[in-house]
């Protein structure tokens, strides 16, 4: 059996061996309530990269919305950058669809906030939940409030 305190002495060496101990099939060596922690974070880390990528999306959607004095090809970067990411997240990650809404909304807040904070404009600008559902903040057509796309 592994030593117990490796995994939390040198997190490295612990993953190499017990990687090592489920190839060669010694799963009762193995260190079964560790390995299964640690892919179950893998799976929240997944969800935590949409949620990070729909808030750099939300958020410049709405300084798109709010300033489009401001409006130049760098937002517009991030934006078709950040719908492309989500896109092939979830392409390689299906399972995420089904907390997509909940994580939009936890995306929106932090959004929010940070448009408020970047822009100057007060809280109130914002409405206090996402104005736009999941597709339409994917859709390529979808430019709040410019008419020009």
């Amino acid at each position: 059996m592994s030593d117990p305190t490796l995994y939390d002495r040198d997190f490295y060496a612990w993953a190499k061996e017990q990687a090592a101990l489920l190839r060669a099939g010694k799963l009762a060596a193995a260190d079964i309530a560790h390995i299964a922690e640690e892919i179950e974070s893998m799976g929240r880390s997944e969800q935590r990269e949409l949620e990070h990528r729909l808030t750099i999306l939300l958020h410049h959607l709405l300084k798109w919305q709010h300033q489009p004095e401001r409006r130049g090809s760098s937002w517009q970067a991030t934006i078709r950058v950040q719908r492309v990411a989500i896109t092939k997240h979830i392409r390689k990650n299906p399972s995420l669809k089904a907390v997509i809404t909940e994580t939009v909304v936890d995306a929106y807040d932090l959004a929010r906030i940070e448009a408020a904070g970047e822009t100057g404009l007060p809280d109130s600008v914002f409405p206090p939940e996402c104005p736009w559902g999941f597709d339409a903040i994917m859709d390529p057509a979808m430019w709040p409030g410019d008419p020009a796309h």
